[in-house]
């Protein structure tokens, strides 16, 4: 065990080789950004494996062994068969005695134009002063999501084989470029290479979301999943004139903007019955988290841009976008909708709507509870049309447990290199790469983000600033030591 003062220049030694080099790590950041690795616009396609091809030999130009494994073919909407990104699976280090970590991330982007209302070219990585004297931005598509977190991950990696530090762990790396489009073939593969890539791999790491905030660290441990519905009403086969038939048919409209309205209350309190029966209870423990957490209400509120949120303080809302499931309504498809008056009754009309379901909620009881309840809406209109009710979709939540050794880990690194501890996290939204992963492997997954919330993943003018960048980087180094230290 190394005494307190050898780890402490150790951290100095480190913090130094990556300060030295940052210029270098932001050039990378710049070649990387470069690529136009888009994997949602077929057209690019071939830039996507580029992107991958340069990836693999950042690997292994750092000594690790690569190998880039070809998933095959997938068949677009309209019948065009295009080849799917090979994803890298690396390795270095293959001691049996040490710990093996495993980093999880992608090297695909979002769609980009200038024209979207970029300020640079998405493209070019830009360097820009921020309002704040003392922060830099670099912005660009996949600065943060997720180029940059995985570089820094690699440029961690190579400051630990430069300085010769006795780093007992070993590395593997996965690494893929379908996740913008679904991270096609990525559940197969970790099926098939699950008794031998992951066989050996202790601890799995994905740094692939943002902090809660601008400024203070986060560790994220749980995520809500989501269970898309369809609600179909048909009367016949084609649309009607509302002179000819209004006021003597059941129209299919009103049906559904009634089953519609029966699901969530004013409140935002879902109206199915039984639908929070197997919301997991909220401990004493979980309830503390919150408190401590820096949010700002306001700023939350003035950058959606609505005049009041559903609840009044930072628990309440925290709560109910993390830890309870929430129903939204998004749209309507075959209803009129064009500027301008059309007195049609549409035949048939489709409304959408999700759930984001929470631990313990089981997606077949919730589908199975959704259905009832629209059925027995339905049938108290004693319409004659026909009702019909699909889930096309359906993720599930995913949670660790925050007291584990990997969390441990990842609190300590954090308070040495920022000074503080974490706001422990967890993500409104659905991750459905680290569900997967602790699913296929049963592995201790943790997601260590390194981007700030202002960073504006898949959104115009994305950035990631030089100081999560480069103390993004420090703090993987310093995650290293410290897992190494605990295991």
């Amino acid at each position: 065990v190394m005494s307190s003062s050898s780890s402490l220049s150790l951290e100095m030694e480190i913090f130094q080789y990556i300060d030295a080099h940052q210029n270098d790590f932001i050039e990378d950041l710049k070649e990387w950004v470069a690529v136009e690795s888009d994997s949602v616009q077929p057209h690019l396609r071939k830039e996507v494996m580029r992107m991958m091809a340069l990836a693999a030999d950042r690997l292994a130009a750092l000594g690790a062994t690569v190998n880039l494994v070809n998933l095959g073919s997938h068949q677009l909407p309209d019948g065009q068969i295009l080849p799917l990104p090979s994803v890298i699976l690396a390795e270095l280090g293959k001691d049996p005695q040490n710990p093996t970590v495993c980093f999880y991330g992608h090297v695909d982007v979002q769609p980009a134009k200038k024209e979207d209302g970029w300020n640079t070219d998405p493209y070019t990585l830009t360097e820009i002063d921020g309002v704040h004297l003392f922060i830099r931005n670099l912005y660009g598509r996949g600065a943060t999501d997720n180029k940059g977190p995985v570089l820094a991950w690699i440029n961690a990696v190579e400051t630990v084989r430069a300085l010769k530090l006795a780093m007992p762990l070993n590395f593997k790396f996965v690494i893929e470029g379908m996740e913008e489009a679904g991270s096609l073939g990525l559940e197969k593969l970790l099926e098939e290479e699950n008794q031998r890539f992951f066989s050996d791999v202790d601890y799995i790491v994905i740094s692939d979301n943002l902090w809660l905030s601008n400024k203070k660290p986060a560790l994220t441990y749980g995520s809500r999943g989501n269970a898309c519905f369809f609600v179909e009403v048909e009367c016949g086969s084609k649309d009607l004139h509302s002179g000819t038939f209004g006021g003597i048919i059941h129209e299919p409209l009103r049906d559904l903007i009634a089953l519609l309205d029966s699901l969530v209350d004013s409140t935002g309190r879902i109206q199915i019955p039984g639908i929070y029966d197997s919301v997991a209870a909220l401990t004493e423990e979980e309830r503390k988290l919150y408190e401590s957490i820096e949010f700002d209400l306001e700023e939350h509120r003035s950058n959606c841009g609505v005049k009041k949120f559903l609840y009044g303080t930072k628990e309440e809302i925290l709560l109910h976008l993390w830890r309870y499931p929430s129903l939204s309504i998004h749209g309507i498809e075959g209803a009129f909708h064009e500027p301008g008056i059309k007195t049609v009754i549409p035949a048939k009309v489709i409304g959408k709507f999700s759930i984001r379901q929470v631990p313990h909620m089981d997606l077949s009881v919730v589908k199975k509870q959704v259905v009832e309840h629209l059925e027995g809406v339905f049938s108290k209109r004693n319409s004659p049309n026909k009702l019909k009710v699909s889930m096309p979709l359906g993720a599930k939540p995913w949670l660790a447990d925050f007291n584990d050794l990997l969390y441990k880990a990842g609190r300590s690194a954090i308070k040495i290199v920022f000074g503080e501890d974490p706001d422990f996290i967890r993500d409104g939204s659905t991750i459905p790469v680290a569900r997967m992963f602790q699913t296929v492997t049963q592995k201790s997954v943790m997601m260590l983000p390194i981007g700030a919330a202002d960073d504006g993943e898949h959104s115009q003018n994305e950035k990631i600033s030089r100081h999560n960048y480069i103390e993004g980087t420090k703090l993987f180094a310093i995650f290293f030591l410290e897992i190494s230290k605990l295991h």
